[in-house]
């Protein structure tokens, strides 16, 4: 269940914030000025050399994904950025095409509101927080999740601006009906590939210790916390650590 110690701010009379006792509000210092666009350098670099790089790879999951099921290529949705800003957001499709979203909806409920009814198993006997043996994904769709190269088009977001190579995950525009009023200060930054939470525990991290891990990164952000997060990116995506 999510967390019962609370702490609540009053602003103009009103409850304005509910949160953990131990709740500190996103520092976005960092982000802004000078900073800024250095990180924005160093995404557009990044991830221009790395788009150049998977280029064959990309075409031929793109061959694989037509000849393991009709529909698009891409998958794309609309997901929140910066400040709750939509953005079209690109995947790799790995589900079949038009699957109805209910089942993740319903995932996505339980697990911003800590319920273990949507925790599964994973193959060490470990509760995770998993969507696992998903009717919608398909046989190659399996395989790009569990090597989480499903999210290579996401470079694309990264250069039009959209995305950061590092940052919190965006979320879809359903999930955060299910967010407390301090689940929001993890907008306050540009939407990651790649993150904290990717790197420490993934499916092993509940929501709002999720929150907490982006919210350290917004007040804490460096361009070396940036290189050393996608370095120990490198051996959680080789590993599998967290993908189904």
């Amino acid at each position: 269940m999510k967390e019962d110690a609370a702490a609540f701010a009053v602003v103009d009379g009103e409850y304005a914030v509910q949160a953990p006792a131990f709740f500190i509000p996103a520092d976005t210092t960092r982000y802004a000025g000078p900073q800024a666009l250095v990180k924005r350098f160093f995404d557009l670099t990044v991830s221009g050399i790395l788009l150049l790089l998977t280029a064959p790879l990309m075409g031929l999951i793109a061959l694989l994904i037509k000849q393991s099921s009709p529909g698009p290529v891409f998958f794309v949705q609309e997901r929140l950025g910066k400040d709750g800003k939509p953005f079209k957001f690109y995947k790799f499709r790995s589900m079949k095409h038009n699957s109805d979203d209910a089942i993740h909806r319903q995932f996505a409920a339980m697990f911003i509101n800590g319920d273990e009814r949507g925790c599964a198993e994973s193959n060490s006997g470990e509760k995770v927080f998993k969507l696992k043996e998903d009717p919608r994904v398909t046989g190659i769709g399996s395989l790009l999740r569990r090597t989480s190269l499903d999210e290579l088009p996401q470079l694309i977001n990264i250069v039009r601006g959209e995305m950061s190579l590092v940052g919190p995950r965006p979320p879809i525009a359903y999930e955060i009906e299910n967010y407390l009023p301090w689940h929001m200060e993890r907008l306050r930054a540009v939407p990651g590939l790649t993150g904290l939470w990717q790197v420490s525990g993934r499916s092993s991290v509940s929501f709002d210790e999720m929150v907490h891990m982006d919210i350290r990164y917004i007040s804490n952000w460096s361009l070396w916390r940036d290189v050393m997060i996608l370095l120990k990116t490198v051996p959680v995506v080789l590993r599998g650590t967290g993908g189904y």
